[in-house]
C-alpha cells in the first residue's frame, strides 16, 4: 500500500510594518519604511522562492493590497505561480470583538478587493494574530472561503505572546494585539473540518492549523526558526518531519532586518536584529531538510484540494 503523499505549505503574512508597531504600542512610522514588506521584502521572498523552486501562498490583507504599486507586485507574483489569499481587510487584530456586520466586511471587502486589485479571487483566509472564533468561522462559511490557516495551538506562543502584552501595559503602553481563547491550545496540530467550537472536528470548512511540532506542540514558524538559526532550526524541522502537512507560516518582515530602516523596532522585536543572511541560511536549510524528506511543495489551495477541503 502506497504512503500518502507529504506536503509543505509555505505561507507569508503581508502585515506591513505599521502593525508592528502597533503590537508595541509605538508611533506608527512615517516614509517609505511603512510600506517595506510590499517595496522589499516581497521582491526577496519572490527571489527565494524561484531559487528554492518553491510556490508560495501570500496572505493579502485588502486595504494594503490595493495601496500604490503593491498590486502590481501581487499581480506579478500571481504570474509566479503564487497565491494571494485573505488576510483581513484592514488586519484588526481584535476582529473577533468586532459586531458582526463589521466583521462581515472585513472578510468579505478583503475577498472583492484582493479580486479587485489583483485579478484572483482568495479562498483561503488567516486572521490576524491567528485569533479566531464560532461567529468568525460563520462568516467564512457564509463568505464561501475554502480553507482557514489561523488555529495556532502552540502553548509556547500563547504564553509568550501574554507575557510580552502584559510586559507592554506596565510599560505604560497599550497594544493593539488581543490574547485568542485558551481553548485554543486543545485543538487539534492536523488539518480537519472545523466543528463548534472550533477547536474541535466537524462538516467544514477545513482548517490548515499553524504548524507546532510534535511533543510539546513546540511552534514552527518563521520567527522562531529565525531566531533559532540553522543548527536549532534543524532540530525543530526534525521534530515535523512525518506530519502529512507541514505548514509553515512565515511573515514578509522575515526577510527584512534592521538595515532595512527598522532600527526602531530592535529594542522590541529581536527577530529584527538578526541580519538578512542569516535568516536566508536558516530558511534555506529547512528548505532542503524538508525536501530531502519527500515532501512535495506546494500551495495552501493545493493543500486543500488534497486533504480534501
Amino acid at each position: 500500500m502506497s504512503r500518502p503523499p507529504r506536503l509543505c505549505a509555505v505561507s507569508v503574512d503581508l502585515d506591513e510594518i505599521p502593525n508592528y508597531f502597533a503590537i508595541h504600542g509605538l508611533p506608527a512610522p512615517d516614509g517609505a519604511v511603512a510600506h517595506a514588506v510590499y517595496q522589499t521584502a516581497l521582491d526577496r521572498l519572490d527571489a527565494f522562492a524561484a531559487s528554492h523552486q518553491i510556490p508560495l501562498t501570500l496572505f493579502a490583507v485588502g486595504s494594503d493590497a490595493c495601496h500604490g504599486e503593491s498590486a502590481s507586485v501581487l499581480r506579478r507574483m500571481v504570474g509566479h505561480g503564487h497565491e494571494v489569499a485573505n488576510h483581513s481587510l484592514d488586519h484588526r487584530y481584535d476582529l473577533t470583538q468586532l459586531p458582526l456586520v463589521e466583521m462581515r466586511r472585513q472578510v468579505v471587502g478583503a475577498i472583492e478587493a484582493i479580486e479587485s486589485c489583483v485579478g484572483q479571487r482568495p479562498t483561503g483566509f488567516r486572521a490576524p494574530g491567528y485569533v479566531v472564533s464560532d461567529a468568525l468561522i460563520d462568516v467564512l462559511r457564509d463568505a464561501g472561503v475554502r480553507y482557514d490557516s489561523s488555529v495556532f495551538p502552540c502553548p509556547a506562543y500563547y504564553g509568550a505572546k501574554a507575557a510580552a502584552m502584559g510586559a507592554i501595559a506596565l510599560r505604560g503602553r497599550s497594544s493593539r494585539s488581543i490574547v485568542d481563547h485558551p481553548r485554543v491550545l486543545m485543538a487539534p496540530s492536523r488539518p480537519y473540518l472545523l466543528g463548534r467550537p472550533y477547536t474541535s472536528r466537524g462538516e467544514g470548512p477545513l482548517e490548515l492549523p499553524v504548524q507546532v511540532t510534535r511533543g510539546a506542540r513546540l511552534p514552527y514558524i518563521g520567527t522562531t526558526l529565525t531566531l533559532a538559526g540553522p543548527r536549532k532550526a534543524r532540530w525543530l524541522t526534525r521534530m515535523v518531519l512525518g506530519e502529512p502537512l507541514i505548514n509553515l507560516e512565515l511573515h514578509g518582515i522575515d526577510l527584512l532586518d534592521a538595515t532595512d530602516g527598522l532600527a526602531a523596532l530592535v529594542p522590541h522585536q529581536p527577530d529584527v536584529k538578526i541580519p538578512l543572511e542569516r535568516k536566508l541560511e536558516t530558511l534555506a536549510e529547512v528548505v532542503r531538510m524538508v525536501r530531502k524528506a519527500d515532501y512535495s511543495f506546494v500551495r495552501l489551495d493545493e493543500a486543500a484540494d488534497a486533504l480534501g477541503g
